[in-house]
């Protein structure tokens, strides 16, 4: 048998004590062709296995047949043993892990988390650090406001690691849970155990709401010593809060620069898109039916952050169930002006002054009758983007910027060969227009 012949030269090279503990245990499971199967007591023995010791087992059953290439690591509860009808394989004496992770959301996973162009860096950033990747360096940190995903990532970074890497030592908490962690250690003359939890059985930690530790001088000099033991011994850091480093006052210098040792990311609010696809999917999971339009109208009205968004999923399904599971416009115009008050109807004043933000053009100059380029083509983009996002006559449009409906016409038809023929304006426009749908 390969697996037997190969266990043969395995014994050679690895000491006895390690060959009885990791080596022996393992059984063949399946061979097929060119991939060889093996069962391992549990999952925690199978990641340090294939951690450890994976390459070697791969090149010792190669060299007793050539043709096999991969060789996987399965969980005993996957198979029956063929030499006793149910019994599981015994774990050995296993090193001591003690990962901790409080109330993980079992939904929060990278598979159920929405990416848009709001926090496409801090989920990739995210995605990257789980699967133990080293490019964005020692530490990672994700500042935004409440609601936008900040937990939803970190608990996805954990779930992937304990799936994929359950030998990982990894330890997710809050910052005011490490303040009060620490004092009880302190009551409790544990100071000792304290820090060789965070110093020395840990390799990766994840800290959020770091902005609750202002003004409390001693959990930050023990945090700071914890981070500057990780990150000298080449452990990752998660750190996540509502501002971004520089902007968190009272927290200490040293602290401050090793949030800033590694990435910064921010995540901002959900675009239209992103808004759309997180209803849809909001609506999937409350096992609730809705039609594009009433997705497309929810999107464009409930904005902000994406509790607000369930909120209004879940005020649908409730009050559906009350009208025999009907949903219909009225419904969901109630919900929305439950939530975020009476709609606002888009017009052209309102895109002719985000026009002007992002030109740096007052509404005074685009009204007035100046023909620089730096204000007429702000002028003429506003026109645009109010026929096209508005129903507003050209009449309308013009009486906005003091211009008439010919001038109007004009000025689209000048935007609209500009978008034809030079692409930089084109995907500037494609901006401004989503810019506009969020409005």
């Amino acid at each position: 048998m390969i697996w037997k012949r190969a266990k043969e030269r395995l014994q050679e090279v690895l000491s006895e004590n390690i060959y009885s503990l990791w080596i022996e245990p393992l059984e063949a499971q399946q061979e097929n062709g060119t991939s060889l199967s093996l069962a391992c007591p549990d999952r925690y023995f199978g990641a340090y296995v294939t951690q450890n010791f994976l390459p070697l087992i791969i090149e010792k059953v190669t060299e007793v047949n050539e043709e096999i290439t991969q060789v996987s690591i399965n969980e005993a509860c996957r198979f029956v043993r063929p030499r006793s009808s149910s019994t599981q394989l015994r774990l050995p004496s296993l090193p001591r892990n003690n990962s901790s992770a409080r109330s993980l959301h079992p939904r929060y996973t990278f598979d159920d988390f929405m990416v848009g162009e709001s926090n496409i860096l801090a989920q990739s950033a995210c995605r990257s650090l789980s699967s133990l990747d080293d490019t964005i360096g020692p530490c990672l940190y994700i500042n935004s406001s409440t609601g936008l995903g900040k937990t939803h990532l970190t608990h996805a970074i954990a779930h992937k690691i304990f799936n994929d890497s359950p030998m990982t030592r990894l330890h997710y908490l809050t910052a005011q849970q490490f303040s009060s962690e620490m004092v009880q250690s302190i009551q409790a003359n544990g100071m000792n155990d304290f820090k060789q939890k965070y110093h020395q059985r840990c390799d990766i930690l994840l800290v959020e709401d770091v902005q609750n530790l202002v003004g409390k001088k001693k959990t930050q000099q023990e945090l700071n010593e914890v981070l500057d033991a990780l990150i000298k011994s080449g452990k990752r850091v998660v750190m996540t809060a509502n501002k971004c480093p520089r902007d968190l006052s009272g927290i200490d210098d040293d602290i401050r620069s090793r949030m800033a040792s590694g990435l910064i990311t921010s995540i901002q609010m959900p675009d239209l898109a992103t808004r759309a696809r997180i209803i849809r999917r909001k609506a999937e999971q409350q096992q609730l039916s809705l039609p594009d339009e009433y997705v497309d109208y929810l999107a464009q009205q409930v904005k902000g952050d994406v509790r607000r968004i369930e909120s209004a999923i879940i005020a649908i399904k409730a009050r559906a169930a009350l009208k025999n599971g009907r949903i219909d416009e009225k419904l969901v115009e109630e919900v929305v002006t439950f939530l975020v008050g009476t709609p606002r109807a888009l017009n052209a004043h309102a895109i002719c002054e985000l026009v002007g933000r992002q030109f740096k053009v007052t509404l005074d100059e685009m009204q007035s009758r100046s023909r620089k380029k730096t204000v007429a083509f702000p002028r003429q983009v506003a026109m645009y983007l109010s026929r096209k996002h508005t129903e507003e006559t050209l009449a309308d449009i013009g009486l906005a910027l003091n211009r008439d409906h010919s001038t109007v016409m004009h000025s689209i038809k000048v935007v609209s060969e500009l978008i034809r023929r030079d692409n930089s304006v084109s995907a500037q426009l494609d901006l401004l227009s989503n810019k506009v749908r969020q409005l």
